[in-house]
């Protein structure tokens, strides 16, 4: 009997790669091949990869350099890049370093098996072609998470706002979006397996669009029928872009309450010529707007965003203006990081990087200060106030207390009951950091 092979694949960068992985597992578990969770034992090492910040690739490379000194000890170790840097790095890392057997792009996963077998035969094996159609829609991810509680949905790919310093156009195409009933069936098979929690994927959720016959299905609506499919079923989305951002779909979001009230909303700049400069398509007069029209219309609306420090040009001035707009939204958290040219993006082709390194890390210090400021008293209102928590696990600080999450996407720990993870529980709020909340079951 031919022995089955393991495969083992580690995964960098966002919430979209990870549900990469899980089609990955899927497609090659169909093609005969088993998965480990034991580096050691493994047949084929895959690396799903992210070129949106060059610090992610640094982190790919360095452990690629491990799994060369793995494969001294197993000469017939497969080791293949899957993913946004495959591209663009095969030729270093496939040529010059001659570490890579395989190098699949975003679309390619299907080709899996295929390139396997070419490896296999002695070949090198490449497929970076990005497709117009591609969405993956019949395959069923096999999950990758440890609670069986939350799990992701991709609704759409790719990306067509061609903002200046990313990455994203050129290693994962042109926008396409799922149908909107393979979405839903997706979301109803995940509730009946027992999951209680999904988030909708996209580069800009906002774009989807599906059209089935006279109809055409927007995001706004793809969220209620999948809000629809059971009110246990708690609903987040990632990621919003702020041009696109809809009226319609803040008022969906309000309808129902298994529709998270927190919103990701990445604004990068507070100053209008860096915005411009971005090619973010809005102002920060719109975008304060749309601040403007959630908390209008989801009042306790949780509002997450990412913030770039450093941005070719970017004056004090321009710095200033980010951190009197992250006042003036107080943000409940962010994610922050200092700007790093990445190749084939229009700011690499057009602008220079030429804020100094030490400024960056500057700016990007008071950015970060600020916005710890602004959890620690976004938590500090929560202080009194009674949540329905969805329990996820046991605490990794306490063996006695459980950790979940509320409606606005914050951490909540507390004392172990007789429900656990997958069943939901009002905590009241006792205590705060500025990352966690603490409180007791009520």
């Amino acid at each position: 009997m031919k022995n089955i092979q393991k495969v083992y694949i580690e995964t960098y960068g966002c919430q979209m790669n990870l549900s990469d992985s899980e089609i990955v597992v899927s497609i090659l578990s169909e093609g005969g091949y088993g998965r480990t969770e034991d580096i050691n034992s493994a047949d084929i090492i895959f690396v799903n990869t992210c070129s949106i910040r060059e610090n992610a690739e640094e982190r790919v490379r360095k452990r690629l350099q491990f799994f060369r000194s793995l494969r001294k000890k197993k000469p017939e170790l497969v080791i293949g890049l899957l993913g946004c840097m495959a591209d663009r790095t095969r030729a270093a890392l496939m040529d010059e370093e001659k570490l890579l057997d395989l190098v699949a792009g975003p679309d390619a996963y299907r080709d899996l098996p295929q390139l396997l077998s070419q490896v296999g035969s002695g070949q090198k094996a490449i497929n970076t072609i990005l497709s117009a159609d591609e969405t993956y829609a019949d395959i069923t991810p096999v999950r990758l998470d440890a609670n069986h509680v939350s799990a992701f949905i991709s609704i759409m790919r790719g990306c067509e706002n061609y903002c200046s310093y990313c990455v994203v156009p050129s290693t994962r195409g042109q926008e396409r979006s799922r149908d909107a009933a393979s979405v839903v069936n997706e979301t109803r098979d995940l509730f009946e397996k027992g999951y209680r929690e999904v988030t909708l994927l996209g580069q800009n959720v906002n774009s989807y669009e599906w059209k089935s016959g006279d109809e055409t299905i927007n995001f706004a609506r793809l969220l209620e029928r999948v809000a629809q499919v059971d009110p246990l079923m708690r609903v987040r989305f990632a990621t919003s872009h702020p041009k696109d951002i809809s009226d319609e779909l803040l008022h969906t979001i309000a309808r129902h309450t298994n529709l998270c009230k927190t919103i990701h909303l990445p604004v990068q700049s507070g100053s209008n010529r860096m915005l411009d400069l971005m090619n973010r398509k809005y102002t920060r007069e719109q975008y304060m707007e749309r601040i403007d029209a959630i908390r209008r219309i989801i009042p306790g609306c949780a509002i997450s965003t990412d913030i770039i420090a450093g941005f070719c040009h970017e004056t004090e001035q321009d710095h200033r203006d980010t951190l009197s707009l992250m006042e003036w939204v107080g943000y409940d958290y962010a994610y922050m990081f200092k700007y790093s040219e990445r190749p084939q993006t229009l700011a690499a082709d057009t602008l220079p990087d030429n804020v100094p390194g030490t400024v960056k890390e500057q700016r990007l210090r008071e950015i970060i200060d600020l916005q710890q400021k602004l959890s620690y008293q976004s938590n500090r209102q929560d202080t009194g106030k009674t949540f329905e928590v969805l329990v996820e696990g046991v605490s990794k600080r306490a063996e006695t207390r459980y950790y979940g999450r509320n409606s606005q996407n914050k951490v909540v720990v507390f004392p172990k009951t007789g429900s656990g993870p997958g069943s939901y529980v009002h905590v009241q709020v006792e205590r705060f950091t500025s990352a966690t909340l603490l409180g007791k079951v009520v």
